[in-house]
């Protein structure tokens, strides 16, 4: 007789991952993630204490997997920040499920935003900005945080309504919030 498959934690967080992606992370439980392994719930709750610690681990898998999607840069747009801001607003339209898990639900309590647009969480998009930019850590943090509060706006409005998603916008929007900002920086306005 052939040996049972085990079900690692890994499988559960991969499975629990695609049911937020497919479904949305309302629908991460016990039965939907035994039922996307093709197991009982016995093997989801010995590898876990909570439904809530898994959501936890596939959020944590999720925003590693944003952060793979923009920081994908192709080359497509003329200044590497500006595909990354197109980038997380393509994610937004593409994996709204995965958008709304990741930014719109209540897993980074208690962070303030400044505490949580970090080179921690960011640091590669720091460093392209930086080069791109030509400024140091402070200035980039600054210029980036201008950035991303004005990519983001666009991005949750895409990912929550019936939007229409307008490229040419997008870029026009983006670019004007990257050259305001350096404008503020060169003045000495923007620290």
């Amino acid at each position: 007789m052939p040996a049972i498959a085990k079900v690692t934690k890994e499988m559960i967080i991969d499975a629990a991952f695609e049911i937020a992606k497919e479904m949305g992370a309302e629908n991460i439980n016990a039965r939907t993630v035994s039922q996307k392994l093709g197991c009982s719930t016995q093997p989801v709750l010995y590898h876990f204490k909570t439904i809530e610690d898994v959501r936890i681990a596939a959020h944590k898998k999720a925003g590693e997997f944003h952060i793979s999607y923009v920081t994908n840069i192709s080359g497509k747009y003329e200044r590497p920040m500006l595909e990354v801001g197109m980038r997380h607003i393509q994610f937004a339209v593409e994996e709204k499920n995965l958008f709304r898990f990741l930014f719109h639900s209540n897993y980074y309590t208690g962070v303030s935003l400044s505490d949580w647009l970090t080179r921690e969480n960011f640091g590669s998009l720091f460093f392209i900005l930086e080069r791109q930019a030509k400024v140091d850590e402070r200035k980039a943090y600054n210029i980036f945080s201008q950035i991303f509060l004005v990519t983001h706006g666009i991005a949750s409005l895409l990912a929550n309504n019936a939007m229409v998603y307008d490229e040419a916008y997008c870029i026009k929007t983006l670019s004007n919030a990257y050259f305001g900002a350096m404008h503020l920086i060169e003045e000495g306005s923007l620290l």
